[in-house]
């Protein structure tokens, strides 16, 4: 089977995100035409992959395939596109498959982990957030809060720990694991750790403190 390229290049937003990531995937996305990747399940199987995983990285592209969103402002930008390709493993968490390509050259790629979690995979599996869901949302915040913050201060390194966030809540919806956001009054923090935790780098430890928040 071709690719799908009947698909209007608007994007309906997948069920089940939130308010504010609906308006930015339909918005801001642009769906291109999608990989069929169900043609390769034959020659997959013959190559040991379980069926499971098929399916699993079938099941992505049918909720994600082919979804181009605006850069993240971290990792180089984010996969830019998000494409399913063929799972990989077993590794000792157990299978993965690719999210989609990266914009740049990158000392690692993004990953749908053995859970479902969106990662990263550099010298060390990463999940970022429990579910490509919860990265979309991030996305979406980021655009939030860059939009309507009075001021945007970026901290890295060791002072990121120092950050006082005492009186924050965490943001539920970005489904944080390794990269979290919080919310305080008229502010929001998003700290972004996979780079350190996945490539042993305490150095390259983000985060931005979005202040006076309005929207």
């Amino acid at each position: 089977m071709k690719e799908d390229t009947s698909a209007s290049p608007f994007p309906m937003a997948p069920v089940g995100l939130s308010p504010r990531a609906r308006r930015f995937v339909e918005a801001n996305g642009v769906r291109v035409p999608r990989r069929n990747i169900r043609r390769h399940r034959d020659a997959w199987l013959d190559q040991g992959i379980p069926a499971a995983e098929i399916d699993r990285a079938a099941a992505f592209q049918d909720r994600w395939g082919g979804l181009a969103l605006p850069p993240a402002p971290f990792y180089e930008g984010g996969p830019r596109t998000l494409n399913a390709d063929r799972p990989e493993g077993p590794a000792a968490e157990g299978w993965s498959f690719p999210a989609g390509s990266c914009r740049v050259s990158m000392a690692y790629g993004f990953v749908i982990g053995p859970d479902g979690a969106f990662g990263i995979d550099a010298h060390r599996w990463t999940p970022l957030h429990s579910s490509t869901d919860g990265w979309v949302e991030s996305l979406a915040l980021a655009d939030h809060a860059g939009r309507w913050a009075e001021t945007v201060t970026r901290v890295v390194g060791e002072a990121v720990e120092s950050l006082d966030l005492d009186g924050y809540e965490p943001v539920p919806e970005v489904q944080g694991l390794t990269d979290t956001w919080w919310r305080g009054e008229n502010s929001l923090v998003a700290v972004y750790r996979g780079e350190a935790v996945g490539l042993g780098a305490p150095r390259c430890l983000e985060a931005r403190v979005y202040s006076g928040v309005t929207g």
